[in-house]
């Protein structure tokens, strides 16, 4: 596991952030980035759609482990969308989370060069070809370095790794669920051989976050 520090090492060579969505695999990243630094930006895309489980478990880590937190909304309030559009995470979840997770997570993404996530390849058939270092373009055609040093670890690493530092964790897991995000398009899943087969209610895998990498 030390290859896990090796990688935030080497890409450690600018201005970075983490995508936290506060999932165990997220958590268990965030404890070996905070290894390296303590200050680095954790950024939570704040939907307004989340578990109240979720919340308390991210206000938890942000007192224990004094996170740099950035909480990343959209453009509209739920309200103001909901008003104007419905209930698009059930009519349409992809322009949902376009809406709500892909833009304001983009536009924050230029202050960066450096971009860490907890992906795994394990996670779903969408990520199975994921590497360690990969390369975003924004929209602006910024191009910045997308890191996941977690990308070939297996769930049952990840369960090692949370019960060995005794991490604390989000009790959603106790009920069931194995991949978690905003709660009306989180169930638990279908199967217990595809983690995330309870998002989106199995109509997609991805919001739209990881499909601009290269």
């Amino acid at each position: 596991m030390s290859d896990v520090l090796a990688s935030i090492d080497q890409a450690l060579v600018g201005p970075a952030c983490y995508t936290c969505s506060f999932q165990l695999e997220d958590v268990v990243l965030l404890h070996y980035l905070l290894q390296r630094q303590a200050d680095i930006p954790v950024l939570f895309l704040e939907t307004g759609y989340h578990f109240a489980a979720t919340y308390a478990y991210r206000d938890q880590l942000v007192r224990d482990w004094r996170l740099n937190l950035h909480n990343l909304t959209a453009a509209k309030s739920v309200a103001e969308q909901e008003g104007e559009f419905g209930k698009l995470f059930q009519t349409e979840p992809a322009k949902c989370c376009q809406l709500r997770k892909v833009e304001p997570l983009f536009a924050a993404l230029e202050n960066y060069d450096v971009w860490f996530t907890g992906l795994r390849r394990e996670q779903s058939p969408t990520r199975a070809k994921l590497e360690v270092f990969e390369t975003t373009t924004l929209k602006s055609g910024k191009q910045i370095a997308k890191v996941s040093p977690l990308a070939h670890w297996t769930w049952k690493q990840v369960w090692q790794y949370a019960r060995q530092h005794n991490l604390p964790i989000l009790e959603l897991y106790d009920q069931g669920y194995t991949s978690i995000g905003c709660e009306p398009c989180t169930a638990k899943p279908e199967s217990e051989d595809n983690l995330r087969s309870g998002r989106w209610g199995g109509k997609k895998l991805e919001c739209g976050i990881h499909t601009f990498s290269s």
